[in-house]
């Protein structure tokens, strides 16, 4: 049983569903890189916000009806915004306890999101509905706390470390499996509607055009080549992408520092958990499946024979998730677009081993659209 969004001071329990889907703005260099393996959690700092939080810990655990034990507030050294996280415990009402992560202020559609997907009765959380959850299981939530408009959850606190501490071929098909699972309760959960996502491709490849003297990109020469082809065949690329069916609630920020395991039992191997989901959006399941692989771009081989693209389409049809449009020729166009923008994002996420696979790709199907 699934419960949704409840405006208000109380605790969600059950309600119906309201979410609006703003404008994406998230930075493409920052987010579609995994978190770095050496993150560490450190106790979080005093002031700013954590003053802030500290002073709505005892608030909080009011609202909990006391079952919220004490938090211990961390911040990891790869966390971006001024949201605090924090460990704790919770009570249930038959006195046993489980681990639990608390995090506030969380925006709209992160919490919309996850709180949605996630939130369940307290009695249910141990059924195997509850267990095979591809998010956290949300135990408590609320939208407003000690005066403040200020939103906030309680989620199960997952084993780590996060995926990216031991990637590997089946870890990729894990994430890609969840990343399916996911596509289906996002859609049962509600229509997928409203705009996709919103870049100026024109401006970030001139920019990339203009910044690739800057860099220090290997085979430049190569590069500007490859920009200059794709700066005649954008508007072409472009009608190919925007001609793309807007069917899928994409995860939007598929890394597997963003994904860690559910405990299942000392014979169990786990499952995957995908969590951050600030980041949904309407749009097409491969720009999913691209984000997946262009982070292997530059180890192609850490893959194997594991291919994204089909592999999530191999996942999502078994759940019964069928799609619209050339799922090929719009693969092609995504890689083209992001491989186009190495340059333009370079300061932030560039390396050689990466400009030498993004170059790869860009050479293999920009043909398709000369």
């Amino acid at each position: 049983m699934l419960c949704a969004v409840v405006r208000g001071r109380g605790i969600v329990y059950h309600g119906s569903v309201a979410m609006t889907e703003p404008t994406l703005d998230k930075k493409p260099a920052a987010g579609d890189k995994a978190a770095p393996t050496n993150a560490r959690e450190s106790p979080s700092s005093t002031g700013g916000t954590h003053d802030l939080v500290e002073g709505l810990v005892g608030p909080l655990r009011e609202m909990c009806k006391g079952r919220l034990g004490p938090v211990q507030w961390f911040r990891s050294t790869w966390q971006r915004g001024g949201a605090a996280t924090g460990y704790s415990t919770w009570t249930f009402s038959d006195k046993t306890q489980v681990d639990v992560l608390v995090k506030l202020p969380v925006g709209p559609r992160e919490y919309g999101w996850t709180v949605g997907l996630g939130h369940l009765d307290n009695r249910l959380w141990h059924t195997p509905e509850a267990v095979s959850l591809p998010v956290p299981r949300v135990i408590a939530a609320g939208e407003m706390i000690g005066g403040y408009d200020l939103a906030w959850f309680v989620v199960e606190r997952l084993s780590g470390p996060a995926l990216n501490q031991a990637i590997s071929e089946p870890v990729v098909r894990e994430i890609l499996h969840a990343a399916a699972e996911f596509h289906a309760a996002a859609a049962a959960l509600k229509p997928v509607e409203g705009a996709g996502e919103q870049r100026d491709w024109h401006e970030l490849i001139a920019r990339s055009r203009e910044l690739l003297e800057f860099t220090t990109m290997p085979e430049t020469k190569r590069w500007a080549k490859c920009l200059s082809q794709l700066a005649r065949a954008l508007p072409r690329v472009l009608e190919v992408w925007k001609s793309r069916p807007l069917e899928t609630w994409c995860h939007g920020d598929l890394h597997p520092g963003n994904a860690m395991r559910r405990e299942l039992g000392p014979d169990e191997p786990g499952r995957c958990v995908l969590f951050d989901l600030a980041f949904v959006h309407p749009g097409h399941w491969v720009e999913d499946a691209v984000y997946v692989e262009r982070q292997f771009w530059a180890h192609p081989e850490v893959l194997g024979k594991t291919k994204p693209i089909q592999e999530l389409r191999r996942q999502r049809r078994a759940l019964g998730l069928e799609s619209s449009g050339d799922y090929t020729e719009l693969a092609a166009a995504r890689r083209v677009m992001m491989a186009g923008c190495a340059s333009a994002w370079w300061e932030s996420e560039g390396t050689p081993a990466y400009a030498r696979g993004a170059l790869r790709v860009l050479e293999k199907h920009l043909g398709l659209f000369v």
